[in-house]
């Protein structure tokens, strides 16, 4: 069974380093499209990332081709701009003017190319900041994030790049819109994501809890939850995260763990009650699930509709029962070895995106990629000759 491939025929062409940007084109690639990765020659730094960053490449960068472009060289540069001009989409998430001063601009490629959907990923969408370098890690220190995901006067990022993701998933939203209205008008346009105002989107629902009741939202580890029981759970072994978020549930997860006193309590009906007499009933329950081993408390919780979760590492993932149906796919790294990481959590059409992958080395693809430009054998000989091309060696 093959995968889906909704966006067989549309080409992209990536310009891009890290995260924000490769994002973008994975998901692109995932779902169908053509995706030529521009590299520096020999390949991209984030290849090289060691750390927190060694899974940069691996996890963003599968199902493109690449060539590497010696972009301060005149050959180089008009490769580049023979790429633009017959491609679909262009992604690049670089400093704010860095293609520019490479005549890589949007109206300088526009002009070549008019149905050009020219996607870029920014730290700021215009404004006072705009020029400023963010990261992941910026917007999530300016936007209000990292107060939110630490205790209180802590702020602590969060566990994932999740800014620089989200951000991907909204330029690869922008440019989906963009060519459904290339379908009406004939033309491209320029769409731009960034990374402070999606963290602001993300915490917008504290805005706006803000904006209702008057009173700022407390940081995550000291907020006071909508429900009474909606917390993690010390086990015999490990912990789980149960949440009681209804009260038919209440009566449900009453009746499973034996709690006939607290059932008793009419004045414990009602979700908002609960939550005014947390003191009295989270105590309680600790006590009762501390007697328990996780498997137990999962054994009696799963299938009945309340929500729960043991508390997961990522390492933990490769071997996850439910990942196994799909979740994962092949991914062959640029040295040989072979591993599984994350599809593109989608299913179309009854189908799950997602089928083996291979990394490429830098430039592997210099040669199809230039003859599919029309260049011949002379031509990219000499270019590959002269170093304005890579080839992977």
């Amino acid at each position: 069974m093959t995968s889906p491939t909704p966006l067989q025929g549309i080409k992209v062409v990536e310009f891009t380093h890290m995260v924000m940007g490769p994002t973008v084109g994975h998901i692109l690639a995932g779902l169908g499209a053509e995706v030529v990765r521009v590299e520096p020659i020999g390949g991209d730094r984030t290849r090289r990332l060691k750390g927190s960053g060694a899974g940069y490449f691996p996890m963003y960068n599968r199902g493109k081709s690449s060539i590497c472009l010696d972009l301060k060289s005149a050959e180089g540069i008009a490769v580049a701009k023979d790429l633009v001009a017959g491609t679909d989409v262009l992604v690049e998430n670089f400093r704010p003017g860095a293609l520019d001063r490479l005549g890589l601009d949007y109206d300088t490629c526009a002009e070549a190319n008019p149905r050009l959907v020219y996607c870029s990923e920014k730290g700021f969408l215009p404004g006072p900041y705009e020029q400023r370098t963010a990261l992941d890690e910026v917007a999530q220190m300016m936007g209000g994030l990292a107060y939110m995901t630490g205790p209180p006067g802590k702020p602590l990022r969060a566990g994932a790049s999740v800014i620089d993701v989200t951000g991907g998933m909204f330029g690869v939203i922008g440019i989906l819109a963009a060519l459904e209205e290339r379908h009406r008008t004939g033309r491209g346009q320029k769409v731009t994501a960034s990374l402070f105002e999606t963290t602001i989107y993300l915490v917008g629902q504290h805005m706006a809890q803000f904006a209702v009741t008057g009173t700022p939202a407390a940081p995550m580890p000291a907020r006071v939850s909508a429900w009474a029981i909606y917390d993690v759970f010390e086990t015999k072994d490990e912990p789980v995260f149960i949440g009681v978020v209804t009260d038919a549930l209440w009566e449900k997860f009453c009746r499973l763990f034996g709690l006939d006193e607290l059932w008793a309590d009419e004045s414990l009906r009602e979700n908002n009650a609960r939550v005014e007499a947390r003191d009295r009933i989270l105590p309680v329950i600790r006590e009762l699930v501390a007697t328990m081993t996780r498997e137990e408390v999962i054994e009696k919780l799963d299938g009945s509709g309340l929500p729960f979760a043991p508390i997961g590492k990522p390492q933990d993932m490769f071997d996850d029962p439910h990942l196994a149906q799909g979740g994962l796919e092949e991914v062959t790294l640029d040295n040989g070895t072979e591993v599984r990481l994350p599809t593109i959590p989608l299913e179309m059409g009854g189908q799950r995106i997602g089928a083996p992958q291979e990394l490429p080395k830098p430039g592997r693809d210099a040669r199809s990629v230039l003859a599919g430009l029309g260049y011949d054998d002379d031509r990219i000989a000499a270019l590959i000759g002269g170093g304005a091309v890579g080839e992977a060696k």
